[in-house]
């Protein structure tokens, strides 16, 4: 897996409720736990743009209704800063819902993605809108 070239602050914590931009079923998630989240004892995991977490389906479908999946962070509010110096932030969290190997399970995304997101993920990153 390729290195993050931006330095990316960790601003979603367990409970955080985010909206799946995505077209698999789901409408609103909350994160309930992370994959390899590297934090210190007694210090609450957080994630942020590119790291995966497990959520829980709170809105959506009735099929998707409190089922537990995994979700890639595609957006966050927090600002994130670029090597160029560019800051950049979004308007909402957002993720889109993955399968085990970091597949999509929708077959669109509704709105931009971060361009961190596109070294990593280039499945998703070819089903979105746009790339900022």
């Amino acid at each position: 897996m390729k290195a993050m070239q931006s330095k990316i602050p960790k601003s979603l914590p367990l409970g955080a409720i985010i909206n799946c931009d995505d077209n698999s079923g789901a409408k609103v998630v909350q994160i309930i736990g992370m994959l390899k989240a590297p934090t210190k004892r007694r210090r609450k995991p957080s994630v942020g743009i590119g790291d995966v977490a497990i959520v829980s389906v709170k809105k959506g479908s009735p099929q998707m209704i409190k089922k537990v999946e995994k979700a890639l962070i595609i957006r966050q509010r927090k600002p994130i800063r670029r090597p160029n110096g560019v800051r950049l932030m979004f308007e909402d969290n957002a993720c889109a819902l993955i399968d085990d190997a970091g597949l999509p399970k929708g077959t669109e995304i509704k709105g931009v993605v971060a361009r961190e997101i596109v070294d990593r993920y280039p499945k998703v990153a070819g089903i979105a809108w746009s790339i900022i």
